[in-house]
């Protein structure tokens, strides 16, 4: 039975470049591999099928005389001889194509960034607009100062991995399958230690806390984030350290809500103080204001003072204030002030329409509604 093409297999054109050939058969192989298809006997055909097309279409000498005599450049008494993969087919090397999905990989370095950290920090409303700089107690791991991030004892120096030979990884062959995995013995470091260090017993990192300070620029808000580049955890084998994120909440204010720059408060009024106007004091970040009631002021009325808000880290101008008047029921009313508020309401009800509007409208609204 005549073979396959092998660019008709990898389903590439006779043109196509190395990276073409390498990307088609890593799809090929992740979908055919057997250990992804248990029960499916042809899929392991199919696999090999795509791992000889793609020995011989990778391997530049292969391809040329793969193009000009097909086959037969590979059979036994023709161009090269003996089989399409060479001396040493059996130990063909997978780690160029699965490296970055088994995480193997020739090269593999084995210094690590330190991991990012981060740290919940609350502040007050007015910390958030005048801006502050406060101290944090933070955890993380730092370089020994013992070994200076060694691992091994004073004196001592770390070794090579006799196992890895200090690669940090070892080559696991499966039949006809080969990966790379992390080296049993250094865990990865590539480097054996014979005498660790007697305070971090090795690890070359030690858990430890540290005070920072911290500068909260004006107009924060809630879940903003401070960068401090380099205090994050310790490297691993000298690489560098992470970085730490502060991330800012604002606890609740017992008067003021925040929305973006602006700001909100209610502020309860007499009944006398919404029917005739009069001005009341309102407080503000800074101090306090006062406004003019008019007469007649309905219950929900906002009053917005510009400028009165909060200058957000992006914005070049101050928010508003935006007070919401609330008209208050009294209450523990003595006899003199429920007699004169039954007389004010029966002079009230002889003209209801006309000192009622709103109340006459909805009654208006509901006879409609009932037909």
């Amino acid at each position: 039975m005549p073979k396959k093409d092998y660019y008709e297999i990898l389903g590439v054109n006779r043109d196509a470049s190395d990276e073409d050939i390498k990307k088609a058969y890593r799809k090929l192989a992740m979908k055919h591999h057997p250990d992804r298809n248990p029960d499916n006997p042809k899929a392991e055909e199919h696999f090999k099928e795509a791992k000889e097309a793609y020995e011989v279409l990778s391997d530049g000498q292969k391809r040329s005389a793969y193009d000009q005599y097909g086959h037969q450049a590979f059979e036994a008494g023709g161009m090269g001889g003996g089989s399409p993969f060479g001396a040493g087919a059996g130990g063909f090397d997978f780690s160029d194509i699965f490296g970055d999905i088994f995480g193997g990989g020739r090269g593999r370095s084995n210094v690590h960034r330190g991991a990012d950290l981060r740290y919940n920090l609350e502040i007050t409303l007015e910390q958030a607009a005048r801006g502050t700089e406060t101290q944090i107690r933070v955890p993380t791991m730092a370089e020994c100062e013992t070994c200076k991030g060694s691992g091994a004892k004073p004196g001592t120096s770390p070794t090579t991995c006799t196992t890895c030979s200090g690669h940090g990884q070892v080559r696991m062959q499966q039949g006809f399958f080969s990966i790379q995995q992390t080296c049993p013995r250094c865990h990865g470091s590539g480097k054996a230690i014979a005498s660790p260090c007697s305070v971090c017993h090795g690890a070359g990192r030690i858990k430890k806390h540290k005070t920072l300070a911290v500068k909260i620029p004006v107009g924060v808000d809630n879940d903003d984030r401070i960068r401090l580049s380099g205090e994050g955890e310790a490297g691993v084998n000298g690489g560098p350290t992470g970085d730490l994120y502060v991330v800012i909440h604002i606890t609740p204010h017992p008067v003021f809500q925040r929305d973006h720059n602006d700001l909100h408060c209610e502020m309860p009024i007499s009944f006398a103080t919404a029917a005739l106007g009069g001005e009341i004091e309102i407080p503000t970040l800074d101090g306090s204001a006062r406004i003019k009631i008019p007469q007649e002021t309905q219950s929900g009325k906002i009053f917005r003072l510009r400028g009165k808000g909060i200058k957000g880290v992006r914005s070049s101008t101050h928010g508003d204030l935006h007070c919401h008047v609330v008209v208050e029921t009294p209450i523990n009313l003595t006899e003199r002030q429920k007699e004169l508020l039954r007389e004010f309401e029966t002079i009230n009800e002889k003209d209801s329409a006309h000192h009622n509007p709103r109340a006459k409208s909805w009654m208006d609204k509901v006879k409609e509604f009932f037909g």
